[in-house]
């Protein structure tokens, strides 16, 4: 399948490291314009030079704004203008017991994980729907469907996500525009790391960490590993594609076979 994004124009929330760096790679890989965000602008401007390094004559605009907040979204309008395509990956994590989660913490992780989503398709959903063709994704979770018994604030935005996708995914019917959730599952990333040792003894090595961690707190891996991001990356610019024409309203799972489901 060759996929071309040539002359189509993506904004990548969160996307200074991690998942949203290695989405933003892959899409300006197949041809994409991209715009890397993050909230440092130091930090996200080295994130589009490590991009360039990967993709010579990528096509990068790194904007640092925090699109937690509505200010930072209105920031980031003012100098971002038509999109093709949107992908919501901006979002926190981290372990901690359900009884002394505080109002303040539920708050925050649905304003950071849900409402900079919603935010962001109340933007551009509007102009891509007159135009008639665009690509709206929401990087959900595993934890949409399994919550984790260590972060279930966090299992519960990425629930969210998931109505929401299918909300806005009904109120762009026969526009030619696709919203869907891409549902990843444990992936290797600097935060993960980190997680992992806060889960697992601290003096191990990584390979004999991720294993651990693997058989204890993500047992139902059917590749037994960590998801590269590039991997995420790949599912993404499908959905950002002409052929995905048909693909809407869905939960698309890149979860190494995590959830013990046929469906979502």
């Amino acid at each position: 399948m060759d996929i071309e994004l040539a002359g189509r124009w993506a904004l990548v929330s969160g996307s200074s490291q991690g998942i949203g760096q290695a989405i933003a790679t892959e899409l300006a890989r197949s041809g994409a314009s991209v715009v890397v965000n993050g909230r440092s602008q130091d930090k996200t401007e080295r994130a589009a030079e490590e991009i360039r390094k990967d993709v010579p004559g990528a096509e990068l605009i790194p904007i640092a704004a925090d699109l937690a907040s509505a200010e930072g979204a209105e920031q980031l309008e003012e100098q971002v203008g038509e999109l093709d395509i949107l992908v919501n990956n901006l979002g926190i994590f981290g372990a901690k017991p359900v009884l002394e989660i505080d109002d303040d913490e539920w708050r925050r992780y649905f304003e950071v994980n849900v409402l900079s989503a919603v935010r962001l398709i109340r933007m551009y959903l509007p102009g891509m729907m007159e135009r008639g063709f665009g690509r709206v994704m929401n990087i959900a979770s595993d934890s949409a469907v399994v919550t984790p018994l260590e972060m279930v604030h966090y299992g519960m935005t990425k629930t969210a996500l998931l109505a929401v996708t299918r909300g806005y995914a009904k109120a762009a019917a026969g526009t030619g525009v696709t919203v869907n959730s891409v549902m990843a599952g444990p992936t290797h990333t600097p935060g993960v790391e980190d997680f992992v040792h806060e889960l697992v003894a601290d003096e191990l090595p990584w390979d004999e960490a991720q294993a651990q961690f693997m058989k204890e707190h993500r047992p139902y891996s059917l590749i037994q590993r960590l998801i590269e991001p590039a991997e995420i990356g790949n599912m993404v610019v499908y959905l950002s594609s002409e052929q995905a024409s048909a693909t809407t309203g869905g939960a698309v799972r890149v979860d190494g076979g995590y959830i013990d489901s046929i469906l979502p």
